[in-house]
């Protein structure tokens, strides 16, 4: 029933971005951080696939999915959906916040974060996010990512 809503908010809002849109990018990274909880840390490497629709000069919205992993003991991997919302700070800055739904081995937490993505020239671009997952675990993860726009 959760994924139920989730995917349904998920179509909802590409619909509405979209017929908002001037145009966007679709967008394709890899990233890798520490997440901590309960005063414990461990490595975390991931990957994500997304479009950002442009809402005028200086605003954007978009969405995403992602697969995230801890590096011990073959822990499980952390899929997600959500979206984000931000500023552009010219042509190459982009400042955001996000939030969505993470699901692993049966259950799910939402997580809300932040983060600033930078272009380093043509198509490739850096990026560093926070997030904060809420449910039965209590989960921050900090990381950094590349990727590419098109």
């Amino acid at each position: 029933m959760k994924m139920n809503l989730v995917a349904a908010a998920a179509v909802a809002a590409l619909g509405l971005s979209a017929s908002v849109a001037q145009a966007g990018e679709a967008r394709v990274e890899v990233r890798g951080g520490v997440a901590f909880a309960n005063g414990a840390s461990e490595a975390v490497a991931g990957a994500a696939i997304g479009y950002d629709f442009d809402l005028g000069a200086t605003g954007f919205a978009g969405v995403e999915a992602s697969g995230d992993k801890l590096l011990v003991g073959g822990a499980s991997v952390v899929g997600g959906v959500g979206g984000r919302v931000g500023a552009k700070l010219g042509d190459a800055t982009k400042i955001y916040a996000n939030g969505g739904i993470g699901f692993c081995c049966g259950d799910s937490a939402a997580y809300a974060g932040a983060g600033v993505q930078q272009k380093f020239g043509g198509q490739f671009y850096g990026k560093i996010e926070y997030r904060r997952y809420f449910g039965q675990v209590d989960l921050n993860t900090a990381t950094v990512g590349v990727g590419l726009a098109f």
